[in-house]
C-alpha cells in the first residue's frame, strides 16, 4: 500500500506563524522550568514506557483527548495480520522514543476497536492520526520512508508547541512508572527582586513592576513566580487606561477588528471574566486571517499564561481554538 497524505501542509499552514519565534521560546522556557521542577506533567516525570501506550474504545477519552492537551498524540491503527503494520509500528514506537516526550504513540487493534475504527472512517491499516489539544488531525496511511515520518512527525510538534503551547512530557529514564517527586527548587537571590515587584504593583507602579519581573526572568528564564507576575502586569499596563465603555463599544462595532476585540479581552480577563476574555478571542481567530489572525492567537497564549496552564477553562479554551485553528 502507498503512503497518503503524507505532509501536514494540508491540515496547518506552517508559513502563517509569524510569531513562532516568540511562542517557540516561551515554549523552551516552559520545557525548561519543567525539568527543572521535575516534570512537564502532573505529578512530575513519566517513564520512558509511558511514550507508547496500548489504547482501547473505553480508554481513548482520558488516554488520547484529555492527554492531547499535554501532548500531541500519535495514533496507529494496526492488526495483527497487517503485514505493512508489523514494518510501521516498531518504526513508529522508535521514534516516540527517541522524541523523549515530544509526543506520545498511542496503539489501537483494529479488530479490537472496531467503533473506533468506523469512527476514523478508517479503510486500510496502517494509518496514523494525530490528535492535538483535542482535534483529530489525518497523517498518513500505509508505509513511509523513514525520513518523511520524520518530518512528519517533526511538524505535528512545532505545530502543538508554536500554536498552543503544548511541550509534551518531561521523561525520566530512571523511573519505573511511579509518578516521580519534584525536585527542589534551587534558591536564588530572586526574593527581593520579587517583593520589589510587588511592592510597585501595590503603588500602581506597573512599568516598575514589569522591569523587575524582567530581571528576574533575565537571570532565570523559567521562574514561575516572575512570569506569572509578568504577564499579569503587562495585562494591567495595558488595561489602565483605557475607558472601559468606548473600548467595549468599539469591539461591539467592529468585530472583525483585531485590536479592538484584544483591547476588550485585555478588560475582560482584568474584570474576572475569564472564559469571556477566551471566548472573544476564539471567535476573533476564527473570523480573521494572516497576521491578524496570528496577532489575536498569540494574545490569546499570552492571557493563558495569565491564568495557568493548570486551569479548566484554559484547557477548554486551548481545545476550541484547535478547533478553529485546524
Amino acid at each position: 500500500m502507498q503512503p497518503r497524505n503524507m505532509s501536514m501542509s494540508g491540515v496547518v499552514d506552517l508559513a502563517a506563524v509569524k510569531a513562532a519565534g516568540e511562542a517557540k521560546a516561551k515554549a523552551e522556557q516552559a520545557r525548561a522550568e519543567a525539568a527543572r521542577q521535575g516534570g512537564g506533567a502532573p505529578g512530575g516525570a513519566v517513564p520512558p514506557s509511558a511514550l507508547v501506550i496500548d489504547v482501547d474504545e473505553a480508554g481513548f477519552e482520558s488516554a488520547v483527548l484529555q492527554l492531547s492537551n499535554e501532548v500531541p498524540v500519535v495514533l496507529d491503527f494496526w492488526a495483527e495480520w497487517c503485514e505493512p503494520c508489523k514494518q510501521l509500528g516498531p518504526l513508529l514506537e522508535r521514534l516516540a522514543v527517541e522524541a523523549n516526550g515530544r509526543f506520545v504513540l498511542a496503539k489501537i487493534d483494529v479488530d479490537a476497536n472496531q467503533m473506533l475504527m468506523q469512527q476514523f472512517g478508517i479503510q486500510g491499516i496502517p494509518a496514523v492520526f494525530a490528535v492535538v489539544a483535542g482535534q483529530v488531525l489525518p497523517l498518513f496511511q500505509g508505509v513511509a520512508p523513514e525520513q518523511q515520518i520524520r518530518e512528519t512527525l517533526a511538524q505535528l510538534v512545532q505545530v502543538a508547541e508554536e500554536r498552543f503551547g503544548i511541550l509534551g512530557l518531561q521523561v525520566d529514564p530512571d523511573a519505573s512508572g511511579a509518578p516521580a517527586a519534584p525536585a527542589p527548587v534551587p534558591a536564588g537571590p530572586y526574593d527581593a527582586l520579587l517583593e520589589a515587584a510587588v511592592v510597585a504593583l501595590d503603588a500602581g507602579d506597573l512599568g516598575g513592576a514589569v522591569q523587575a519581573y524582567k530581571n528576574v526572568l533575565a537571570d532565570d528564564p523559567a521562574n514561575t513566580e516572575a512570569k506569572l507576575g509578568l504577564a499579569q502586569a503587562e495585562l494591567l499596563s495595558r488595561v489602565q487606561h483605557m475607558n472601559p465603555q468606548t473600548v467595549r463599544t468599539a469591539a461591539a462595532e467592529n468585530p472583525r477588528d483585531p485590536a479592538a476585540q484584544m483591547a476588550a479581552a485585555d478588560l475582560d480577563l482584568a474584570g474576572g471574566h475569564v472564559a469571556d476574555a477566551f471566548s472573544r478571542l476564539v471567535d476573533t481567530v476564527r473570523v480573521t486571517t494572516g497576521d491578524d489572525r496570528d496577532s489575536v492567537r498569540v494574545r490569546l497564549l499570552e492571557l493563558f499564561e495569565v491564568i495557568g496552564a493548570d486551569d479548566p477553562r484554559v484547557t477548554a479554551a486551548r481545545t476550541a481554538l484547535a478547533r478553529v485553528l485546524f
